[in-house]
């Protein structure tokens, strides 16, 4: 194995991990930003040879009281012990469909168990096996953020003309603003409805948390120009725009990304044409308008799958999203070249926190008695959160 820079059957010297990168890769902890970084109890060590067996023990002896649920993005040692796996409002959905699971194992991150507690019913549990799993997209919209661009939307004189849409990944805080100010919840395959919904509300939309999805969908499937949208930046007065950019914009982008999809770049595509002839891009729309842009296809995590799943065999693909998936998409068809769109690793890093020592401990803790990592919304919150939710399966 030879490392970027190393000579052709030589080894190259491996850099010590940096916290940064031990963070990054989901080993680490930043206690000052992270909504929890310990479990109570003993966590089980990787290297311990018996985690599966552990796993697959408590599994078994919770029975029907446990329904795991396996998001696309984790890992194959967590997806291997998922009773469904998918995107996280299907799996939402799967779990309000299961009603005689007393705890619902979410292996994902925050924003997706909180949804997944709004849709479920009260005497159902839903666990999150490490709270420092959590959504970069997601925390970059704060309920305080949105109110106060509510605020700077009404003293431009349009704030009764705006349709809020919230993308699914956003906290249930955001869910709860969209649902009270008459807006609704899309995902990335039905972003094209929400959006000619809200349309048809109101003569302008307030997208968030992702404006990369936001603007694709506009522009792409809605024919809106680029002009017609503006990026409003929580962190500046105004969030950066004059009440007159506000006023002509039909798209107000809310400033977030997501960090895995963010970082595919136009270089990147470029690339893996020259390295792979004949190759078919395919990215999440959740990339830069730039990437959508010079990508063969563009769809949803589901889609993705399909679209492989349809392929011929000996075709050749480059895949934009998170790397778990693509790998675990490579390794399902050996019959089709697909690699990953960049050369750069680039894992979901708190998704990644979610793993099989985490498993095995949540597991554990189930069947000796003890509930752990219960993620909980308050009344108030998920009433509008659902209303929006509801709005969305409403969509035509």
């Amino acid at each position: 194995m030879t490392t970027n820079g190393a000579r052709p059957g030589t080894l190259a010297q491996e850099p010590a991990p940096t916290p940064l990168a031990l963070l990054l890769l989901g080993r680490e902890a930043d206690a000052a930003s992270e909504r929890g970084v310990d479990c109570p109890g003993d966590l089980p060590a990787a290297s311990d040879p018996d985690l599966v067996a552990r796993a697959r023990a408590a599994k078994a002896a919770l029975g029907d009281r446990v329904f795991i649920l396996g998001h696309h993005y984790q890992r194959d040692e967590v997806i291997e012990f998922a009773d469904v796996t998918g995107d996280s409002f299907k799996l939402a959905r799967d779990a309000a469909n299961k009603p005689e699971a007393e705890y619902i194992v979410f292996c994902g991150v925050h924003f997706m168990a909180e949804s997944a507690d709004i849709l479920t019913s009260a005497a159902q549990q839903v666990i999150l096996p490490d709270l420092a799993a959590g959504c970069s997209m997601a925390d970059m919209a704060t309920a305080e953020q949105v109110a106060e661009c509510w605020d700077v939307l009404t003293d431009a004189g349009i704030a009764d003309t705006v349709v809020p849409v919230a993308y699914m990944n956003s906290s249930a805080d955001i869910k709860a603003f969209t649902g009270r100010h008459g807006g609704t919840i899309c995902t990335s395959s039905n972003a094209q409805r929400a959006l000619e919904w809200a349309f048809e509300q109101g003569t302008k939309v307030l997208f968030l948390p992702d404006q990369h999805l936001g603007r694709n969908t506009a522009v792409r499937d809605l024919g809106l120009s680029p002009d017609d949208c503006v990026v409003y930046n929580p962190h500046k007065p105004g969030g950066g725009l004059t009440p007159e950019q506000l006023r002509a914009a039909k798209m107000i982008l809310w400033r977030g990304h997501c960090s895995v999809h963010g970082r595919f770049s136009l270089d990147s595509v470029n690339e893996v044409r020259e390295r792979v002839p004949g190759v078919t891009v395919l990215v999440h729309p959740e990339c830069k308008h730039e990437v959508v842009e010079a990508a063969d296809l563009v769809g949803s995590t589901e889609y993705i799958i399909r679209a492989l799943d349809a392929a011929e065999p000996g075709s050749k693909w480059a895949i934009g999203t998170e790397l778990n998936l693509v790998r675990r998409l490579a390794k399902a068809h050996p019959d089709k070249e697909i690699v990953f769109l960049d050369r750069t690793v680039c894992f979901c890093s708190t998704m990644n926190r979610i793993d099989l020592p985490h498993l095995v401990w949540t597991l554990e803790s189930l069947v000796e008695g003890r509930v752990p990592n219960v993620i909980t919304v308050d009344p108030e919150t998920e009433k509008h959160a659902k209303a929006a939710l509801d709005q969305m399966l409403a969509l035509p």
